[in-house]
């Protein structure tokens, strides 16, 4: 058996209490992660993948959060804001064959909230800010990665950054006020005093 089975035996279906030092460490160096949530009743089940690494970070033992970006939709705003659950999924591309899914309850911290401005100090600097998703995990699970390619990160994409620099106030409180006042299913996403952009960046 090579090195590589003997470590990838290791994460098979496993249940942690907290973040421990291993897992915390797989999921922070990860680019890109992807985001799960649903309506309460019903309605679309939406899965978003995330990029840039710094955008991810670990508050403690059994809370993450991270930064939510300009887009056209507002699903998981929606969703957590309605209902709280939300499933985080981090994949092993390179040597380890492991997949880590953080389950738990989110919550929405926006520039009107106190603790967002230190909750943003957290993160790489980024134009386009919506919000801070904040999520308590109550489960920490891995399992087997083995039917996920094995793939090199070359570099993040600019091209979301690139063009939330080029709006002014007015482009952006426009943009959201058409994409992201609510769900694909009617669900209300950002009200219209969260349309106004963050002021600061990241």
């Amino acid at each position: 058996m090579s090195a590589e089975d003997t470590e990838n035996r290791l994460h098979m279906g496993k249940v942690y209490e907290r973040l421990d030092g291993r897992t915390r460490e797989f999921i922070e160096k990860q680019p890109v992660f992807f985001v799960a949530t649903a309506p309460a009743d019903g309605g679309r089940v939406n899965v978003s993948p995330k990029g840039y690494a710094d955008t991810f970070t670990v508050l403690d033992d059994t809370t993450v959060a991270y930064l939510d970006l300009d887009g056209s939709g507002i699903e998981t705003v929606a969703h957590v804001r309605e209902n709280g659950r939300i499933t985080l999924m981090f994949c092993g591309f390179e040597r380890r064959a492991v997949i880590v899914r953080l389950y738990g309850t989110g919550r929405v911290v926006t520039p009107h909230d106190d603790r967002f401005q230190e909750l943003l100090a957290r993160f790489g600097s980024h134009p386009g800010v919506r919000s801070v998703i904040v999520v308590d995990v109550d489960r920490i699970a891995d399992s087997c990665g083995w039917g996920v390619p094995m793939m090199t990160h070359t570099e993040d994409r600019s091209t979301l950054d690139r063009w939330a620099v080029r709006q002014d106030v007015q482009a952006t409180r426009a943009y959201r006020a058409r994409h992201n006042r609510t769900s694909i299913d009617g669900i209300p996403g950002l009200s219209p005093g969260e349309s106004d952009p963050v002021t600061v960046r990241s």
